[in-house]
């Protein structure tokens, strides 16, 4: 039963060896490395061979020049037989061939002349390529073969030299300079994998990890500010990139928390407002039946009572409204412009006092059709008019004009009053909630409000001019994308 366990648990420890090094990156790279680097290593290997046996070649070919000279001067041939054997035989050569322009010499000892020859190598044309591929030959097809070699000669008055030589011994030489190459290079191989994977974990995969881990950590509770990384002093890639992650995890952090802050503050005022409602409809109405009264006093002082808590019923609910988790998609439809800019314009001057009376101009195209969510777009030119009339305040002869107009896709609707303008300091903060609060009797909530609904349906709503002489916000308002 051991012996049945073991086998099993070492297949499942391989396979979860193999998993680790295919599926993570400093495993990846370990492969990688092992691989170019033995790459390198055969482009260096194989030439080294082949030039090896090239070397082992021409080692025969000298010594056979060697072994034969003597017999080619004067009086070599009173050279005995056997002084010729021995040189040859020592040259490792069967035969030798001299060939002059005129003729062509054969030396041979009392070796038999070989019947067949296997292979022909001709070195006065080789190249580093034709070298390679010889000693490749002689190692995985060589062996007893017969080689005739050819090559060029140093002898004086001879064109080239032949040799016939047994592959053997030069295989057997090739063979162990490949085994002591290849070793070597093995061992230059895992040496350099080893250090440039150690150099490029400690560099690389380590601060990743550790970003990762980082990132990993602080997603599952964002609101542990332990979790947040501390960056490191690195002044590379790594190190902007722990110092850039760090800054986002502190400002998710603080959006988290002020995100709870305000949503614990949001409820509570929605309460508050929600009874404060209440209270100022109550006093709405308790401040029209004082609105009939004959007292001078009270006819003098009611309509500004009456402003003050419409403005004031208004505030809580934009605040309400604005407060809500979300609104409803638009219901869009084709529908006139014109009726719906007068109504929302009127319900936004409704109110004002004789003193306080505001011109409204609407130049609008009676035929001018937009599609959008009639609510919607009704609260967002009711808004923008509204922030115009407060803008202008008590300002004698107030204006405020209502153009729209469309523009191949898009229904553009301006609204313009001729207010002292908005200060440089609002302008940043202007489409933020309660950012125009410093107004008389304004909510802040307005231009946010109708922003939001303007970009609910593609659109937006912009600043396009201010200054002493007025203001103009333009709401666009595009068509639907056609379906199919």
């Amino acid at each position: 039963m051991l012996n049945g366990v073991m086998p099993e648990r070492f297949r499942a420890g391989l396979l979860n060896a193999w998993r680790l090094v295919a599926h993570s990156l400093s495993g990846r790279l370990l492969l990688l490395t092992i691989l170019y680097v033995m790459v390198t290593e055969v482009l260096i290997f194989v030439p080294s061979v082949g030039r090896y046996h090239r070397s082992l070649l021409d080692d025969h070919i000298e010594t056979a020049e060697i072994a034969i000279l003597p017999f080619t001067e004067r009086g070599g041939e009173q050279l005995s037989a056997a002084l010729r054997n021995e040189l040859l035989m020592r040259a490792g050569a069967t035969a030798v061939m001299l060939k002059r322009s005129y003729q062509r010499e054969l030396f041979l000892g009392d070796q038999v002349l070989p019947q067949k020859i296997d292979r022909t190598i001709d070195l006065r044309s080789a190249n580093v390529f034709t070298e390679m591929a010889e000693a490749l030959n002689s190692i995985f097809a060589g062996g007893d073969r017969v080689l005739h070699v050819v090559s060029h000669t140093r002898i004086t008055g001879a064109e080239d030299v032949e040799v016939i030589v047994a592959e053997e011994p030069i295989r057997r030489d090739l063979v162990q300079f490949a085994e002591r190459t290849l070793l070597l290079a093995l061992a230059i191989s895992l040496v350099t994998a080893l250090l440039v994977f150690l150099s490029l974990y400690l560099v690389l995969v380590r601060p990743m990890r550790r970003i990762t881990h980082a990132m990993v950590t602080f997603r599952e509770n964002p609101e542990d500010a332990s979790r947040i990384v501390s960056a490191s002093v690195r002044r590379d890639e790594i190190g902007l990139a722990e110092r850039e992650l760090a800054v986002m995890q502190r400002d998710l952090y603080g959006f988290i928390q002020q995100k709870g802050r305000l949503a614990a503050l949001g409820a509570a005022v929605a309460k508050i407002q929600h009874d404060l409602r209440n209270i100022l409809s109550s006093a709405q109405i308790a401040s029209d039946r004082l609105s009939s009264v004959d007292d001078p006093v009270v006819q003098r002082l009611a309509p500004r009572l009456v402003a003050s808590i419409d403005r004031a019923v208004a505030l809580a609910t934009n605040t309400l409204r604005y407060g809500r988790a979300e609104e409803h998609p638009p219901e869009r439809r084709r529908l006139r412009v014109l009726p719906l800019v007068d109504e929302a314009a009127m319900s936004a001057v409704s109110g004002k006092t004789p003193e306080q009376a505001i011109a409204v101009f609407i130049s609008i195209d009676p035929e001018l059709e937009v599609d959008a969510d009639s609510e919607q777009l009704f609260r967002i030119v009711l808004n923008l008019v509204r922030n115009a009339s407060e803008a202008i305040g008590e300002r004698a002869s107030g204006e405020i004009r209502i153009a729209a107009q469309r523009q191949g896709r898009h229904v553009f609707i301006e609204v313009a009053d001729n207010g002292p303008g908005i200060a440089q300091a609002v302008r940043a903060r202007l489409f933020q909630p309660f950012a125009s609060t410093a107004k008389p009797g304004g909510s802040g909530l307005g231009l946010t409000i109708a922003r939001d609904l303007a970009r609910a349906h593609g659109g937006d709503v912009t600043l396009t001019e201010t200054g002493a002489l007025g203001t103009c916000f333009r709401v666009d308002i595009p068509d639907r994308e056609a379906s199919g």
